[in-house]
């Protein structure tokens, strides 16, 4: 085990997560107007590819590589270059990109802690860490699929409810 997560911290952390997501939608109704600049957002997206490096970083440097280990030393040079690769010749739709990278190294330590495990709790944090896994294959090979999510979401009749529903609640 990398990561030494229980299934129980696994599962707050991932809930945890989802709620935040959920509040700042439900909360913020021009939140909407937010997503919908993420995709092409350059900071974003050179924020969020510092963090998927430093966490490759870590990974590579630490794991064992088992007959694969001669590998570590060229895969520690050569994922700064590709990193700095990217943010010059990947310009577009960077900032999906490295959120589908980070979606899919998140989705590992969640998996870890629901290796062997006999609770019912498992399936859902399981469930989860495999939805961001398509999600992450999905937003690294065609990021304009997020793009199309989030504008369909932010036009759809539930979330314009949703909008007018915080709205009235928030007295605004």
């Amino acid at each position: 085990m990398i990561y030494q997560l229980t299934l129980h911290t696994a599962g707050v952390i991932a809930g945890a997560f989802l709620v935040v997501v959920g509040v700042l939608g439900l909360m913020k109704p021009d939140f909407a107007q937010v997503v919908k600049q993420f995709p092409r957002s350059r900071v974003a997206g050179v924020v969020l590819l510092t963090i998927c490096l430093a966490w490759t970083l870590w990974l590579v440097a630490t794991i064992q590589m088992g007959e694969f280990s001669r590998f570590r030393r060229p895969l520690l040079i050569a994922l700064p270059i590709g990193y700095v690769l990217t943010l010059f010749f990947v310009d577009e739709f960077l900032a999906v990109r490295a959120l589908g990278i980070l979606c899919l190294l998140a989705a590992e330590p969640l998996l870890d802690a629901a290796f062997l495990r006999y609770e019912t709790s498992r399936l859902l944090v399981t469930v989860f860490a495999y939805l961001l896994i398509i999600a992450g294959l999905f937003w690294v090979a065609i990021p304009y699929v997020l793009r199309d999510q989030i504008n369909w979401t932010a036009r759809s009749v539930f979330a314009g409810a949703v909008c007018m529903l915080s709205r009235w609640f928030m007295g605004a």
